[in-house]
């Protein structure tokens, strides 16, 4: 069965082409997109950026892989224009774009600190007000955040810290933008069993974020399943319209605002 509100729309996801964006990519074609634009940063996923407009058009819809560094304005500029001069202009736009990095405040590097800005918190920016200006009427937005804006914890200061900013982000944009009908949320999922969750982690750490959601005895890791979010950004940005300038965090109960 297909979403008749994603039935027919024209889908931009950044950070695409693998777990959780390759899943909503896949999940939104089988909802009957009309076109899905599946991002990637660089030549590490061009293969799946590949494999996931393969299994996009074997759903059934159009689709394209656009790769880029989206840390600079003119980067996000360029994606935009390209994504509507090959299949349209999008109806979604959606940013799963991000990197952690898990460190004392004290280890942290100037150059650290830029890329963690300019990953987690220029691109988000440059990516909403490119999405203002070329989602339809009636569109809708969705920025990935991280849960971590619920916590009280140590040693996430660059990466939550660099998130945080796109809260107030979501909320700008969703004001201006609300006399056009378009909504824009952000989503904060708890740790991840992907492949992004891992390396920032070590074996103590792990075994603590398995055990920390209410509901992790109901999952197959303990963590966020990619799986379980993909409902929500789907909900989001189509029934669930209404639904703006705010920020959800998504964990299973693993921490709360």
């Amino acid at each position: 069965m297909t979403d008749h509100a994603i039935r027919g729309k024209t889908v931009l996801i950044a950070g695409g082409a693998k777990n959780l964006g390759g899943l909503i990519a896949h999940d939104f074609a089988q909802q009957g997109a009309r076109a899905v634009a599946i991002h990637y940063n660089s030549d590490a996923t061009r293969k799946e950026a590949e494999a996931t407009v393969a299994a996009v058009k074997a759903a059934g819809a159009e689709a394209a892989a656009f790769q880029a560094d989206l840390t600079s304005a003119a980067a996000m500029e360029k994606l935009f224009a390209d994504v509507v001069a090959t299949v349209g202009q999008p109806d979604i736009a959606i940013n799963t774009v991000g990197k952690v990095l898990k460190k004392p405040m004290a280890e942290i590097t100037e150059a650290e600190f830029d890329e963690m800005s300019a990953v987690n918190a220029k691109t988000a920016f440059f990516f909403l007000k490119e999405a203002g200006k070329h989602v339809s009427d009636n569109g809708k937005i969705c920025t990935l955040v991280t849960s971590l804006l619920g916590a009280y914890t140590p040693f996430y200061a660059a990466y939550a810290g660099m998130k945080a900013p796109v809260e107030h982000f979501t909320r700008a944009a969703s004001k201006e933008l609300g006399a056009r009908g378009i909504s824009v949320t952000a989503i904060g999922p708890g740790p991840m069993d992907t492949p992004f969750f891992y390396p920032a982690e070590g074996a103590d750490a792990v075994a603590y974020h398995k055990t920390a959601a209410a509901l992790s005895p109901f999952s197959k890791t303990g963590l966020t399943d990619i799986a379980d979010i993909v409902p929500w950004v789907r909900f989001l940005v189509s029934e669930g319209w209404w639904m703006t300038g705010q920020t959800i965090l998504v964990n299973g109960g693993y921490t709360t605002k």
